[in-house]
C-alpha cells in the first residue's frame, strides 16, 4: 500500500537537503580552519614546552636552542594573520575594509568618526558638561 505524496513535499525535501549540504560545507570549512590553527599552535609551541620542562628537570638544554624554540613559538603569532584570510572570507573582507594595504581600488575609505562611532557601540550623544552632570 503506497500513500501518494503531495506536490510540495519533494520541493521542501530538496530545499532542506540543500540547506543541510550548505551547512555541512560551512561546518567542514570551520573545522578545517580550526584544525589548521590548532595544528600550527602545537607544532610551534609543543617543542618549547617540552624543552622547558626538560630544562627544569636536568638543566641540559643549550640556551641558543631554547631561544630558537622560543622564536618558533613567536612565529605562530605571525602565521595567524596569514591563515585567517586564507580560510575565512569574512576576515578577509574586514581586513580589506580597514587596512589600506588590503583595500581594493574603488572601495571608499571609512572615516575616523564612523570607526570610532562603530567601536563605541553607541550613537551620537548630546554634549555633556560638568555642570549638567552635577
Amino acid at each position: 500500500l503506497q500513500v501518494p505524496r503531495a506536490p510540495s513535499q519533494p520541493a521542501a525535501g530538496s530545499e532542506s537537503r540543500r540547506f543541510a549540504n550548505k551547512h555541512s560545507k560551512k561546518a567542514l570549512k570551520a573545522s578545517l580552519t580550526l584544525g589548521i590553527l590548532l595544528g600550527m599552535f602545537f607544532v610551534a609551541w609543543l617543542p618549547f614546552f617540552v624543552t622547558n620542562v626538560t630544562q627544569a628537570v636536568c638543566a641540559c638544554v643549550p640556551a641558543s636552542f631554547f631561544d630558537v624554540l622560543t622564536w618558533l613559538g613567536y612565529c605562530n603569532s605571525t602565521m595567524n594573520p596569514i591563515i585567517y584570510p586564507l580560510f575565512m572570507r569574512d576576515f578577509k573582507r574586514a581586513m580589506g575594509k580597514y587596512l589600506p594595504c588590503c583595500r581594493r581600488s574603488g572601495e571608499p575609505r571609512p572615516s575616523v568618526i564612523s570607526l570610532s562611532m562603530r567601536n563605541s557601540n553607541s550613537g551620537p550623544r548630546a554634549a555633556t558638561s560638568l555642570k549638567n552632570v552635577l
